[in-house]
């Protein structure tokens, strides 16, 4: 039965279907007045909450989510388009969502309908903007598919809109012109606070601002499910006198690996058990941002990254916060997670072992210029076109590189291929495959090459060397132009990005072609009518 809290659904309408259940959810998008920290400031805002609400379905179901666009505040962008982050969306790539990609944007004062293709996915998910930094400005929340028959549901007792934790970054200023300045010349935008289910407090700021808490009963053994909606910042994740036992990555099953603490990357998500053992009191939650490996910023002196926290409550507990300080570090000897120990639960092996893999690509990324604000990969900084990517496949005939303009930064991809993938360049950057996920067989926190039970995820860390840099492998089963790009938003913004046309014949035609409806095929018609200050 799929179970969606009323209070953040302005409508749903669930009914039978051949397969599974139909979810149908109506969103309106609009800019709303929030204080999550304790500075009010207008956000791009879905059905007037942060995060946004939790979407929720079942394994097997279908969901349909109206979007209604009615943001109307000049100082943010006011097109949107909505990402479906990790749903592999078969024959389904037009409602993908990101912009210039796989469709133009939905214009105000217009609706669209995105369908959600779920098939055997199942775990956790998030959704977000994916129109220029637009998603830093609110419009991201938790997407969460259950598996009925879950093989590690002996693990755990609760797992509900409860055990839901997001974490995220969060700007004072509106994104639009933080942008406009870092392209100017300004440094790289900094997070003014980091939340916690959608809670937190900035340096300088009132301390009355109520920790999120997250309520558990002692002996309940919980699957907390940790998402990151960050545009930047990493955060370190963890639970005072509480271990953890990762059993999901990025909404694919890994086999039980206890830790201490856990890293999320932005947009990365973990599945963790926990135990509530402890004499019955209140926890410290601790989750400590950084912004390129460090806790302050001189460019913005709000930010103070050891002041992310939530209260774990225990029932029977006073509803004071903990009275124990607030956590500076780990205790002696606590376990700290480490990738490369992740080991997927069905089916572990990245595609073709280790023989080598049919087309090889070797992306180098850096910054051009002393602020940063131009990233490029292969000397190449992406440039969203003016015709979607998916437009081009299906009206223009586009099926080769020579097809695509260069700032395009479009790889062909052979069908029923294996792939490798290696990210050559510093720290920092966070980097996501639409349409899969791929196995690391190198990964940023070391160990080995693994080419027989790697970690399994859609979301990477950059690092390694040169010599040795981080490499993933994916097999090309899923037709469509499929996005790859930093995480870290104002990186994408600024070129960071590459798409991998996958299969371009079979998109246009043939068992797995991708047939948009007649709403996508209003959407550039639209939105190219649009004043700029609109867009």
């Amino acid at each position: 039965m799929t179970w969606l809290p009323t209070a953040v659904i302005l409508s749903i309408v669930v009914v039978a279907a051949v397969h599974g259940a139909s979810v149908v959810q109506d969103w309106s998008l609009a800019a709303t007045n929030i204080s999550p920290d304790g500075f009010t400031r207008s956000a791009a805002l879905v059905n007037g909450q942060f995060p946004g609400p939790l979407l929720t379905a079942n394994k097997g179901d279908s969901i349909t989510v109206n979007i209604h666009n009615n943001l109307a505040d000049p100082t943010m962008r006011r097109s949107t388009s909505i990402h479906w982050h990790g749903i592999f969306q078969p024959r389904n790539a037009y409602n993908d969502g990101p912009s210039f990609v796989t469709q133009c944007p939905i214009a105000p004062n217009n609706s669209y309908p995105y369908t959600l293709v779920l098939g055997e996915q199942a775990g956790t998910f998030w959704y977000h903007s994916h129109l220029s930094t637009q998603y830093v400005d609110g419009l991201r929340g938790p997407l969460v598919i259950y598996d009925p028959n879950d093989p590690q549901k002996s693990l755990y007792d609760v797992d509900d809109a409860s055990t839901v934790i997001t974490l995220a970054d969060w700007y004072h200023p509106a994104a639009l012109g933080t942008t406009n300045a870092w392209f100017a010349g300004a440094p790289e935008p900094v997070p003014d606070s980091g939340l916690i289910n959608g809670a937190g407090r900035y340096s300088g700021g009132p301390t009355t601002v109520q920790r999120a808490r997250i309520n558990v009963k002692r002996g309940k053994r919980y699957r907390f499910r940790l998402i990151s909606l960050s545009a930047e910042g990493f955060f370190n994740f963890s639970i005072a006198s509480h271990s953890m036992t990762v059993i999901e990555a990025d909404g694919v099953a890994h086999q039980p690996y206890t830790v201490d603490i856990i890293p999320l990357l932005p947009a990365q998500r973990y599945s963790v058990v926990v135990t509530a053992n402890q004499t019955v009191d209140n926890y410290w939650i601790s989750a400590t941002q950084t912004i390129r490996g460090v806790t302050t910023q001189s460019a913005n002196s709000n930010f103070n990254g050891t002041d992310t926290f939530a209260v774990l409550h225990y029932d029977g507990a006073s509803s004071a916060e903990p009275t124990a300080p607030q956590p500076a570090g780990l205790p002696s000897g606590a376990v700290v997670f480490e990738e490369f120990n992740l080991k997927p639960l069905v089916n572990p092996g990245p595609p073709g072992g280790s023989a080598a893999p049919d087309q090889i690509f070797n992306f180098t990324f850096v910054n051009t210029t002393l602020n940063a604000d131009v990233w490029v990969i292969n000397n190449s900084s992406y440039k969203s076109p003016s015709v979607p990517t998916l437009l081009k496949i299906l009206a223009n005939g586009a099926r080769n590189a020579s097809n695509f303009g260069t700032n395009e930064n479009t790889f062909v991809l052979k069908p029923n291929s294996n792939i490798e993938v290696s990210f050559i360049g510093g720290l920092f950057h966070a980097f996501h495959l639409h349409g899969h996920t791929f196995d690391v067989i190198q990964s940023a926190s070391g160990g080995a090459p693994n080419y027989v039970n790697p970690p399994r995820r859609d979301v990477v860390a950059s690092g390694g060397t040169t010599d040795n840099p981080v490499r993933i492998r994916f097999r090309t089963d899923n037709p469509g132009p499929w996005l790859v790009h930093c995480h870290v938003d104002w990186h994408l913004a600024a070129g960071l990005a590459a798409v991998f046309a996958e299969d371009p014949a079979g998109i246009a035609s043939g068992p797995q072609s991708v047939r948009p409806n007649a709403a996508w095929e209003q959407l550039c018609n639209i939105y190219n009518k649009l004043d700029p200050s609109l867009q």
